[in-house]
């Protein structure tokens, strides 16, 4: 605790990262809250719930590759200020959502919101060795991390009993303001003397988008832990994708509690990765790289029964218990996880690896909503529940068979 506090202290620039996260992610839920307690007022069907995730979930998937090249040729710090002013702007439309009986403008806006999200987080982890030193970018990875779950708890709490009791016109303003907030902690940044981002290439011989891309894509492929950690990745997502609509349709239909039954779920799911957060940063500056990898198969094997047990828990708070211990699984991997690419990753790739990893986690984040929300019509949301799980259990095992056979070498 105190080399976090000292952290804060000491390092303005990570100081102004910081703040712009917490309230910027704060401000998040307040968005993903509102719209699917509106979404379920309004149709109560896991169908257009799942729409609006697939609305959300292409524009990430298609924008990643794009903002990973562009966050390697241009200042990163520029490009994450545009994104929030842009996003600033497309939140605050959502007001005219409330009032419209169709779907159509949720989608619409939905889609432009995270298509510029890209451009930001993936920022936020190709600058963050840029604004720590390397004797401070293991607290700042697990601040980095430990922070966007502790908004999730925070913001997700907030953003239900405020939607439930202030109406969704206020979470959507609240969400505006918090990028405008993020945009201008993001501006106090100074990079001057430290490792900036190189600035746009001053002649017409830079790589095309397609070769830049390219060529982030073979230098992953070229390091078999970064293929590792894309397996975790989208294993995670093969199950996350159908969480994302089961938060909705536990909250109101399994439970019925509405707003708030949906805000508590994402709530205690934030409080695992919290907790997760850290053992994850106790974990990542004690084991050595082969306690790095059991570490990661144990940790995941939590993750994936945890949340089978949810998935099948007959009392509410029962569940909110084993969604805490399932995300307290899913934290330890990713802490130990980005700790790896930040630390294996040369800067003129990180901000295409990051980008890339985002977009992976989308992509297959698309296939699993796209199955959750159809299947939703002829099952119930524990047996998809139970199903996601399992495939969690499964890409534990994976990693654990990758381990074993030597195919996860240190770089």
């Amino acid at each position: 605790m105190a080399g976090v506090l000292e952290l804060l202290a000491r390092n303005r620039n990570y100081r102004n990262t910081w703040l712009a996260q917490v309230v910027s992610e704060t401000g998040d839920y307040f968005n993903n809250i509102a719209v699917f307690a509106l979404v379920m007022e309004k149709s109560g069907s896991g169908m257009v719930v799942s729409g609006v995730m697939l609305a959300r979930a292409i524009p990430a998937v298609l924008a990643g590759p794009v903002a990973g090249v562009v966050l390697d040729r241009f200042d990163r710090r520029k490009v994450m200020i545009a994104s929030d002013l842009v996003r600033a702007a497309i939140a605050a439309a959502f007001i005219w959502t409330v009032h419209q009986s169709r779907p159509w403008l949720l989608y619409l806006l939905s889609a432009g919101l995270m298509f510029a999200s890209p451009f930001f987080t993936s920022g936020r982890s190709a600058i963050l060795p840029a604004i720590a030193k390397p004797d401070e970018l293991d607290a700042a990875n697990s601040v980095t991390q430990t922070t966007s779950w502790a908004t999730a708890s925070a913001g997700a709490l907030l953003a239900g009993f405020s939607a439930a009791r202030f109406g969704y016109e206020t979470a959507f303003i609240i969400n505006a303001a918090s990028f405008i907030f993020s945009a201008v902690c993001i501006t106090g940044i100074q990079l001057e003397g430290r490792q900036a981002p190189r600035p746009p290439a001053p002649d017409r011989r830079a790589p095309s988008w397609f070769r830049s891309f390219g060529e982030g894509l073979a230098h992953m492929r070229s390091v078999p832990l970064m293929i590792g950690i894309a397996l975790i990745t989208t294993g995670w997502a093969m199950g996350g994708g159908a969480a994302q609509i089961l938060f909705a349709l536990f909250g109101e239909q399994v439970f019925h509690r509405g707003a708030s039954g949906i805000g508590s779920i994402w709530g205690f799911a934030g409080i695992g990765l919290l907790v997760g957060g850290g053992i994850g940063h106790f974990a990542a500056r004690r084991a050595g790289f082969v306690a790095y990898k059991r570490t990661v198969t144990v940790s995941y094997l939590v993750h994936g029964a945890a949340y089978m047990l949810f998935s099948q828990a007959p009392a509410y708070g029962l569940a909110l218990m084993w969604m805490l211990m399932s995300r307290v699984g899913m934290a330890v991997t990713s802490i130990l996880n980005q700790l790896q690419l930040l630390r294996h990753t040369p800067d003129e790739f990180r901000g295409r690896v990051f980008a890339t990893m985002e977009s992976l986690r989308w992509s297959m984040m698309i296939i699993s909503m796209a199955v959750a929300g159809i299947a939703s019509q002829w099952v119930g949301p524990r047996t998809i529940g139970l199903v996601a799980g399992a495939l969690g259990v499964v890409t534990a095992l994976a990693w654990a068979w990758l381990d074993a056979t030597g195919r996860l070498p240190e770089p």
